[in-house]
């Protein structure tokens, strides 16, 4: 018999998702919320690509940026996911957050951000992450980690003295416009409740959504 300490805590009786609720403001609820609960990375979220051919790959990324259009992470444009979109641009996202038991799921096409929002938010990052970005071939072989290491120096010493480094035109951000928004909460005994907003994907943003709740 488990103890006490180990035992699960118990599933907590939420009211029902609202089906007449907006679906970015239902996700900023529960956003908000998983900032107060989760210990590390709310904005984790699972970002799954596929080839032209339909083989998917799957990844956790950091959510950068969110609003009524879309759902913003950032990349270099020659890694696995970059050169993904790039011949497929469609893309689905997951934010579980396990503490409060919701999860969210999106889909839907994927554009580019401007230039502008790209250079604001690598800015924005830490000298250390700026020069890696510069020093990494993210997603291509490493013989050894001592010639990433070797590379991150000489990128050190480019720009020693210099505060304004430049964002690799490479290095870009993307954001997910939603055709659907999953939303999913842990009910007891497996009762769990689910509901899907969904409309045309590239339709504009007044389009009225399609609100069906689902079976669990």
């Amino acid at each position: 018999m488990p103890s006490e300490m180990n035992s699960p805590s118990p599933v907590p009786v939420r009211p029902l998702i609202d089906l007449n609720a907006d679906p970015f403001d239902l996700f900023g609820q529960w956003y908000k919320a998983a900032e107060k609960s989760e210990v590390n990375d709310p904005s984790a979220m699972a970002v799954a690509t596929a080839t032209k051919d339909g083989l998917p790959s799957v990844r956790i990324l950091l959510l950068k940026a969110w609003d009524k259009r879309g759902f913003v992470f950032y990349t270099n444009a020659d890694s696995l996911k970059g050169r993904e979109l790039a011949e497929n641009p469609q893309a689905s996202l997951l934010f579980y957050w396990k503490s409060q038991r919701q999860q969210v799921r999106i889909t839907g096409p994927v554009e580019p951000v401007s230039a502008e929002q790209a250079d604001a938010y690598f800015a924005s990052r830490s000298r250390a992450s700026r020069l890696g970005a510069l020093a990494s071939l993210q997603s291509h072989p490493l013989e050894e980690r001592s010639v990433f290491e070797q590379r991150y120096q000489e990128v050190e010493g480019r720009f020693e003295g210099v505060e304004a480094i430049p964002r690799p035109v490479i290095w870009k951000g993307y954001r997910v416009l939603p055709a659907t928004m999953e939303f999913w909460q842990e009910r007891p005994h497996r009762l769990h409740d689910r509901a899907q907003w969904s409309r045309p994907a590239g339709v504009a943003q007044q389009t009225p959504w399609s609100v069906t709740r689902l079976y669990p």
